[in-house]
């Protein structure tokens, strides 16, 4: 029993549960905003928490900002279909210059040379996996906190900001 509460106190920064984080706080607006149209022409900036939604080609209303959250949640969900095309097509092209390159220098044998650069190649990849992780991570973390304050905004907009809290 004591092993499973130290395994989920330090699992609760792991990528699921922040996933789940955000797509919990996404259904909860999903399911607290029950006129999305009154979300529109309301701006991002009355909520010091969302202000930094707003980018500079951003109409900033509260409404597309709902929107987007679905959108990322769906995403999520589901995946990102233009994104698998694209890496599709580009393993494509990998695997045609692999099989030109192993062709190419299939009498040669690999040298030390070449079992170090892929040491460090696979080190690299290990921190480049860590460096996009941590900033999923944030990223997460931030569109959850947009998603409760939309949530939170819109019940103070419709005046029942202190229900079901």
């Amino acid at each position: 029993m004591m092993m499973q509460l130290q395994e989920t106190s330090a699992q609760k920064n792991s990528l699921f549960n922040h996933m789940n984080r955000f797509i919990g706080a996404v259904n909860n607006m999903d399911q607290t905003v029950m006129l999305p149209s009154m979300l529109r022409d309301v701006p991002l900036e009355e909520d010091r928490d969302m202000s930094s939604m707003k980018s500079d080609e951003d109409e900033g209303d509260m409404y597309s900002y709902y929107q987007l959250l679905k959108g990322i949640r769906r995403d999520i969900e589901w995946g990102v279909r233009f994104a698998d095309e694209r890496r599709k097509e580009s393993m494509k092209i990998s695997r045609m210059d692999s099989f030109a390159s192993t062709s190419s220098s299939a009498s040669s044998s690999q040298s030390s040379e070449e079992e170090e650069e892929d040491e460090e190649e696979d080190e690299d990849l290990q921190k480049q996996f860590q460096y996009h992780l941590t900033g999923l991570q944030g990223v997460l973390s931030k569109l959850t906190q947009h998603a409760n304050s939309l949530t939170k905004r819109y019940k103070q907009e419709i005046g029942i900001a202190g229900w079901g809290q």
